[in-house]
């Protein structure tokens, strides 16, 4: 038995997919919002990468504090306010590596190539990604901030001086996370990703100010710490939080941010259109 299509059926078809308006290529704001939604929905999908980052700074804070911190600076209530300042930005890079991991895991998973076939502005999937993890940031440096007031910890900058501290730690991060970026879409997996990051950052941290003066260390390595940029940013929270921050350090912070921002952003986006041209 055949069925036959009314003519005027068959005329419909071609009218709707012609008249109908063509949706609008998503803009930067709009496709990095959508990324940066993308990230936060991570968080709470995978809650275990946000509890591991904040456990190693917790471990430092209570060692170095208790064990080295009468050595160090006399006493452990002091050293405690000379500590803090530099474990919140330990917190923070701790967290920055799992930007790459995640692209890194994209990748490997398939999910970048579903990504490059959109019509969207490609630079937001990876600016919407860095700007997400603002929200791990935050709950990190709110969970070790409260666990060095419970130890005694006073920042006499105040309220505003921990606030200011913690805007700026979420503009280092953007700026740091680049590099992360530039590294998940060079190696091949996750776990080379991750090995890298802790290859390059317990040297970065322990080769600058994050748990003892500069003025304490040799000449020559005194040369290296000040030009870490994690020396610059503990610097400035340092400063923040106590309330002595100077126009100089200030400067030699963002100067800090700048240069990360202006070495590894381009090479990410080179890197990234390399990747979606393959």
């Amino acid at each position: 038995m055949s069925t036959t299509t009314p003519a005027s059926d068959t005329r419909a078809v071609p009218q709707a997919l012609t008249t109908r308006t063509r949706p609008k290529r998503p803009g930067p704001l709009s496709t990095t919002w959508t990324f940066t939604w993308r990230a936060l929905l991570k968080i709470k999908h995978d809650p275990d990468q946000l509890y591991s980052s904040f456990i190693l700074p917790i471990m430092f804070t209570l060692v170095f504090t208790y064990l080295f911190g009468g050595a160090l600076a006399g006493s452990t209530s002091d050293y405690l306010q000379f500590l803090m300042p530099g474990i919140l930005v330990m917190t923070v890079i701790m967290i920055n590596m799992y930007t790459g991991i995640s692209l890194n895991t994209d990748i490997t998973k398939g999910i970048f190539d579903r990504f490059r076939g959109l019509s969207i502005w490609r630079p937001g999937i990876l600016a919407g990604a860095l700007l997400g993890d603002a929200l791990r940031y935050t709950i990190a440096l709110v969970v070790v901030t409260l666990l060095g007031l419970l130890l005694g910890f006073r920042p006499e900058g105040g309220v505003l001086g921990v606030l200011g501290a913690v805007l700026f730690l979420q503009l280092f991060a953007f700026c740091l996370g680049w590099m992360w970026n530039a590294a998940g879409l060079v190696l091949k997996s996750p776990e080379s990703v991750n090995q890298l990051s802790s290859m390059v950052l317990f040297p970065l941290v322990f080769a600058s100010n994050v748990f003892v003066e500069t003025s304490t260390m040799p000449g020559w390595l005194q040369v290296v710490v000040n030009v870490n940029p994690i020396t610059h940013a503990v610097t400035a929270v340092r400063g923040l939080t106590g309330g002595t921050l100077t126009a100089e350090q200030f400067t030699w912070a963002l100067v800090a941010c700048g240069v990360l921002l202006l070495v590894f952003a381009p090479l990410s986006m080179y890197l990234f259109r390399s990747k979606s041209l393959r």
